[in-house]
């Protein structure tokens, strides 16, 4: 059996007797990391070292959501906390050169706590272009409601990222700052047109050589009536691939996420026939694993191509610039703060 198109969760701090046997005989493309499975660095450091033994693979992709302020699976006392792409959009209003620093500085500090216990992957930074009378699900999350502010902030977290040996990914494409109820519930639909999802891709097509993306579970009226962007075909090779210009390893978001419908592996074997590379199964649930293994075929060339090259990152972090980059970045937001 090949490697499959799969990230999985774990249940816990440690894997259980079962997980370790099912992960060596499935070989899933990667792993997701959630609050149950972060309790000291010792601890994270040996679980995600357990994952790469029982591979084999030194480039393993262990992923994480440690974006900054309410979303954040690592959290203090332990580990810092970091702010949300708000307090960035905001010193790009005043000054949009320091807001681009203060970004890369964050992410690289934010990417050397990941490296330091052996993550590989954060689900960073947020492309979806902020709108008003939308839920809140995005929110302060959004990095601004201004498309060329996006993209110059989420490339500066990209950059930031990788200078701290950790690969981004952007998300949610093609776009989520239209939604107006929160996936993780219930299934969004965008009625806006064709010509007003331009501001909406505006962003993606200037990061479009990010080495990761994740899939919108959202249903865009005016390019699939019929299909969520993860499970559309049209979506994802006419929008994601075509218009956006996306060559990088596509990712869903979170298959279990309430806004789908069928059962997890009904839902995932549907996601690989649309065109994404691998499927994101967060929950740890081994009926819902061991099922997505049975259905979905082995990783293709091209997708197991692009995981590659997504893991090529140089991990080369330079943990001493770590207090450096914070206080960089703090002084840069408090220009933000004198102005207010």
């Amino acid at each position: 059996m090949g490697m499959i198109p799969a990230i999985f969760g774990c249940s816990g701090l440690t894997l259980t007797d079962d997980e370790r046997a099912f992960f060596r005989e499935c070989d899933p493309a990667g792993y997701i990391l959630f609050g149950r499975n972060v309790g000291n660095r010792e601890q994270v450091r040996a679980l995600t070292g357990e994952l790469r033994a029982l591979h084999g693979r030194d480039h393993l992709l262990i992923s994480i959501d440690q974006e900054g302020g309410r979303v954040a699976r690592m959290t203090p006392p332990t580990w810092t906390a970091f702010p949300p792409g708000a307090r960035f959009a905001e010193l790009y209003q005043l000054a949009p050169a320091s807001a681009i620093e203060a970004a890369r500085a964050n992410a690289e500090a934010l990417a050397l706590d990941l490296a330091e216990v052996g993550i590989t992957v954060d689900y960073l930074p947020l492309l979806d272009v902020r709108q008003e009378g939308t839920h809140d699900v995005i929110g302060d999350r959004a990095l601004g409601s201004e498309p060329m502010q996006v993209a110059a902030l989420g490339r500066a977290v990209l950059d930031g990222l990788a200078r701290g040996g950790v690969t981004g990914c952007v998300k949610h494409m093609p776009g989520h700052g239209r939604a107006t109820v929160d996936s993780h519930k219930d299934l969004p639909v965008v009625e806006a047109s064709a010509e007003e999802l331009e501001r909406d891709l505006a962003p993606f097509r200037s990061l479009a050589d990010a080495p990761i993306g994740m899939s919108a579970h959202i249903r865009y009226m005016a390019w699939d009536a019929d299909n969520p962007a993860t499970l559309s075909r049209t979506v994802i090779d006419e929008i994601i691939r075509g218009e956006i210009g996306f060559s990088g390893l596509l990712l869903t978001d979170d298959i279990d996420m309430e806004a789908l419908y069928g059962s997890v592996p009904e839902r995932s074997e549907r996601a690989i026939a649309a065109g994404c590379d691998v499927v994101l199964n967060c929950w740890a649930k081994m009926d819902d694993m061991v099922g997505t293994a049975e259905r979905l075929p082995a990783i293709s060339d091209a997708a197991r191509g692009r995981l590659d090259a997504a893991l090529a990152v140089p991990q080369v972090a330079d943990f001493a610039r770590r207090e450096d980059l914070l206080a960089k970045r703090d002084s840069l937001l408090a220009l933000a703060e004198e102005r207010a």
